[in-house]
């Protein structure tokens, strides 16, 4: 079962980077864009330059749930490096469950009032030609801390498989 779930989370984590690569290749594009038009044509656009904010915002709210997944977040390694897989499991699992997700339910639970006092007023740019529905964007704020809590039990699981795979190791070795 739990073999079974730890796929689905490898699985959602594989769409969620794929979506992110696309997402970049917009970034790229973007700016491509914007590079062109303001310093060859003398044009740009505020729109364009506020959608680069967006997109690179996008990419690192989602992009947290991804690193961690691939176990790409900065720790103290050269403590953490010396330690055994199963320790380095136990960890995880506690670093998780106590100061990942605590943090990741506050900041839901805190954005709540901010999107929603955006989306009611149907807040907009304050410069002119910028962008329109700015509740958009900051609505990626708890979903993306939503998607952190999702990713966090599929790591927590991920590190009990790890943990079990070792204890079973060290009971073969010990037999």
């Amino acid at each position: 079962m739990l073999y079974k779930l730890n796929y689905f989370f490898e699985k959602l984590n594989f769409i969620m980077g794929k979506i992110l690569s696309f997402v970049m290749i917009l970034l790229i594009l973007n700016v491509f864009y914007d590079v062109i038009s303001r310093y060859f044509f003398d044009g740009g656009s505020i729109a364009m330059q506020e959608m680069e904010w967006h997109l690179f915002g996008v990419m690192i709210l989602f992009g947290m749930s991804y690193t961690l997944r691939e176990e790409g977040h900065v720790r103290v390694d050269f403590l953490y490096n010396n330690f055994s897989p199963k320790t380095k499991s136990i960890i995880n699992i506690v670093g998780t469950l106590f100061f990942i997700i605590p943090l990741a339910i506050f900041i839901v639970y805190g954005s709540y009032d901010f999107v929603m006092d955006s989306y009611e007023m149907n807040e907009i740019s304050e410069d002119p030609g910028g962008l329109t529905h700015r509740w958009i964007i900051k609505s990626m704020i708890p979903l993306s801390f939503i998607y952190l809590i999702i990713t966090s039990i599929g790591y927590i699981i991920q590190n009990i498989v790890l943990f079990k795979e070792n204890r079973e190791k060290k009971e073969e070795i010990d037999v």
